[in-house]
């Protein structure tokens, strides 16, 4: 391997590991983070994401191309198995994840491909830690003085937004639906039959609205609580929803505004949040000023809702991810703080 031309391009072996770590964890990091974030001006999350996932092949083939003589099996110790297979599930996550922008999908049941790429990018970080901890070796200054380093990731970095382009690039051409992506990497659906999907395992049993109740409370002059028929309102909101399964779609929705339920009575001064509440158990919580512009919606595409889209009511949030779009809404909470308990609630509503 002395002498090779790869040599002039490889970082010093620790130095490429320890990138190989903050990669990971970058990459987690954005990817976590993307998953509420469905506003235009946030593309750069996405951005670096899509950029980093080149750089980490890179990397991972100079570790591999270093480490190939310790994978015969004759060479493991007791730590080998776990390396292996953090470097297995990291090749594959960065293999879903590219398939995923060029289109290809696979049916994985409740799952999609790009559902397993979230799934198996957080199986890798603690494979990694676990590998890093068996084979600790802390970076020297020696490791990454010089221009020659510099311009090494220099060129990583460029060469990850060079990809990034010329997988765009080659979208472009194709134009088909299943390739042309959304900055989120979500792909349209036809408007008049778009998904129903539901965020763990949330599917209650339908909703009687001769029962059913939608209850106002928290830090307000007076607890009300509205009736179905009360809800039916002429405000409309054309708005796009993206789903975290990897699909969007844009519709007509019409309902109430959280604001004019909130003007029916006093909103104490405190209140800076909004929680937003399904009969499941599952809730999200919202900047007041934001929530009073959020619509309460009972149709779409001028038809009631169905229940798998959260009849009688769903929440329509522009500019968040679908699993901010309660369903089957039950209450709205006027509160001091966030409600925390939410993400719990993101885990287990649907077991409860």
């Amino acid at each position: 391997m002395a002498g090779s031309p790869l040599d002039a391009l490889e970082p010093h072996p620790r130095l490429v590991d320890w990138s190989i770590l903050a990669c990971v964890l970058l990459e987690t990091l954005t990817g976590v983070v993307s998953l509420g974030a469905g506003a235009a001006d946030q593309w750069p999350l996405f951005w670096v994401h899509r950029v980093v996932g080149p750089v980490l092949v890179v990397l991972l083939f100079f570790k591999l191309r270093r480490v190939k003589p310790r994978l015969r099996r004759r060479n493991w110790d007791r730590t080998t198995p776990v390396s292996v297979l953090a470097a297995v599930v990291a090749l594959a996550a960065l293999a879903t994840g590219g398939a995923w922008l060029l289109g290809v999908d696979v049916d994985l049941g409740f799952w999609t491909l790009l559902n397993l790429h979230i799934g198996l990018g957080l199986l890798l970080v603690p494979l990694v830690l676990v590998h890093l901890r068996a084979r600790f070796r802390p970076v020297r200054r020696a490791d990454f003085e010089g221009r020659r380093t510099a311009l090494q990731y220099g060129a990583l970095l460029v060469g990850g937004a060079v990809v990034v382009r010329l997988q765009e690039a080659a979208n472009d051409l194709t134009g088909s639906p299943g390739v042309t992506r959304r900055f989120t990497g979500s792909k349209p659906v036809d408007g008049d039959g778009f998904p129903v999907t539901s965020w763990v395992a949330d599917d209650p049993d339908p909703v009687d609205t001769g029962d059913w109740r939608l209850r106002v409370d928290g830090l307000l002059a007076s607890t009300f609580e509205v009736e179905y028929d009360d809800l039916e309102s002429d405000d409309d909101l054309r708005a796009l929803l993206d789903c975290t399964s990897g699909w969007y779609t844009t519709q007509d929705w019409r309902g109430v505004r959280l604001g004019a339920l909130l003007d029916r009575t006093d909103v104490d001064a405190a209140a800076r949040w909004v929680t937003v509440h399904s009969v499941t158990g599952y809730r999200w919580s919202f900047p007041i000023e934001e929530a009073r512009g959020l619509l309460l919606a009972t149709h779409v595409g001028g038809d009631r809702l169905t229940h798998g889209h959260g009849f009688p009511a769903r929440l329509v949030a522009p500019d968040r991810r679908g699993f901010q779009w309660v369903k089957w809404v039950t209450r709205i909470e006027v509160r001091r703080r966030r409600d925390v308990s939410q993400y719990l609630a993101t885990l287990i509503s649907g077991f409860e």
